[in-house]
């Protein structure tokens, strides 16, 4: 069997049914595959599973690591109702992966939208545990700043085409510095799976679908802010061990936040990285190092 394989589930939303991909990487640690516990990686906003490839290979020597493509991204099927593109529906289809995986428990590693997810999750009633074990939030949190959210509006949802994935790539390196240095070759592994032939098949395009950009549209501070004191709820509701991950130049998640997440809630474990804005993409061995020991030792 490969090291990571491209697997689906079904799931039910408003208007019918979409099927969310999600690429499983093979356990290779003692003992059988059924038995290992589950660690759920979620991307962020624009983003798709194989952001994961560095993070799921050295995990997966304690865990069955699943990287879903969250529906309109990736291998997933784009909606037909732009009001499914919200953060309470991605969590129900999250509830129908754990459905699928038959397990009870995960840990769960989210960047920034991805994040969001898992708070959700984690914050769902549930007997006997809670959903989600242990969470790494990457970069995010309850409070989010309106001018790094009109950033992001700034470029989502242009339905850009492209000569070839070398000058994609090169695009998306323009509006990602906050993702820190890479190398030529981390940066190539982690733009590639972004495209996808376009209709002329002259070339190529972005890998997600540009109506997730619609929420966006209503984005103002007083809807930032209402979302934020519903947020504040959600996290001052959860009980599970929590890793706050921060870009120490990120424009999205302010010190301020992070501080206050160490205080507030789980009360999380806060480490930031120095060079890096929103968000660290977890490629690089220091970053890595930081999840394997927190998910190793709570």
């Amino acid at each position: 069997m490969s090291e990571v394989q491209l697997k689906s589930v079904q799931c039910l939303g408003a208007t019918g049914l979409h099927r969310m991909a999600y690429w499983e990487w093979a356990y290779t640690g003692a003992g059988a595959a059924s038995a290992a516990p589950v660690l759920v990686c979620v991307h962020g906003l624009t983003r798709q599973g194989r952001d994961f490839d560095s993070l799921a290979r050295r995990m997966s020597d304690r865990y069955r690591v699943i990287c879903p493509d969250v529906v309109g991204r990736g291998r997933s099927d784009w909606l037909l109702n732009l009001a499914g593109y919200q953060i309470p529906n991605y969590v129900a289809d999250m509830v129908v992966l754990l459905a699928r995986l038959d397990v009870a428990q995960v840990d769960w590693v989210g960047t920034s939208m991805g994040g969001l997810i898992g708070m959700g999750l984690a914050a769902l009633p549930a007997k006997p545990a809670c959903l989600v074990r242990r969470m790494v939030l990457n970069d995010v949190g309850p409070e989010l700043s309106l001018a790094a959210l009109q950033r992001i509006g700034g470029y989502l949802g242009q339905n850009m085409h492209f000569d070839s994935v070398a000058e994609g790539s090169a695009y998306l390196a323009s509006i990602s510095q906050g993702f820190g240095p890479h190398s030529g070759a981390q940066w190539a592994a982690l733009s590639a799976p972004m495209f996808k032939p376009d209709a002329s098949g002259q070339g190529v395009s972005l890998h997600y679908d540009p109506k997730i950009a619609a929420p966006f549209a209503q984005v103002s501070a007083e809807s930032a802010q209402a979302g934020s004191t519903a947020l504040w709820q959600v996290y001052d509701s959860l009980t599970c061990p929590t890793l706050l991950l921060r870009g120490a130049e990120s424009d999205l998640l302010s010190a301020a936040t992070a501080q206050a997440m160490t205080q507030r809630g789980p009360c999380a474990r806060l480490h930031e990285f120095a060079g890096v804005g929103h968000a660290p993409t977890l490629v690089q061995d220091d970053q890595i190092e930081v999840v394997r020991e927190f998910l190793g030792t709570v």
